[in-house]
């Protein structure tokens, strides 16, 4: 087995920071109809602006090792970060999942996330490795906030 196998398995036994927790702003719950993945996710943010940040992600992840891990190594590379660095960091694991193994990953960026990167040539298993970071999405719109990708970012200037 190699590291990405133990570190993915490592995640979805042990995941880290789960249970949900308050205070949050917003709860959102998203279910991956192809194999029944479940995903809770709660966001707190603290700050205004360009210091708004993520105070606590909590999550309540159950199905396949591949959602609850990515809901874990999510949880753990975003919680007290900025909402552009968390933007950078659904990106960059948004472009690597869907490259079809051409997006090797930035471990920089997504920390542990990395061990996805042969999701990528899984189509049906992308949708489960996405799942977390598609109810973040989700849970920071639905709180006022939203997550700042690069597109979002330079949305507003000129």
């Amino acid at each position: 087995m190699d590291l990405y196998q133990e570190l993915i398995l490592e995640h979805a036994k042990r995941p880290h920071a789960a249970g949900l927790r308050e205070p949050f702003e917003a709860e959102v719950h998203h279910v991956n109809p192809t194999c029944g993945d479940e995903v809770t996710v709660r966001v707190h943010v603290t700050g205004d602006g360009q210091e708004a940040r993520l105070a606590d992600v909590s999550y309540d992840a159950l199905g396949c090792s591949i959602s609850v891990a990515s809901a874990s190594m999510m949880a753990q590379e975003i919680t007290g970060e900025s909402l552009e660095q968390a933007g950078r960091a659904y990106a960059a694991i948004r472009s690597m999942l869907t490259s079809k193994g051409a997006d090797p990953g930035d471990e920089d960026v997504i920390g542990d996330a990395v061990a996805l990167a042969g999701v990528s040539k899984y189509p049906a298993r992308v949708k489960c490795a996405l799942l977390g970071w598609m109810a973040l999405e989700d849970a920071l719109a639905q709180s006022g906030h939203g997550l700042r990708t690069p597109t979002t970012a330079s949305e507003g200037t000129t």
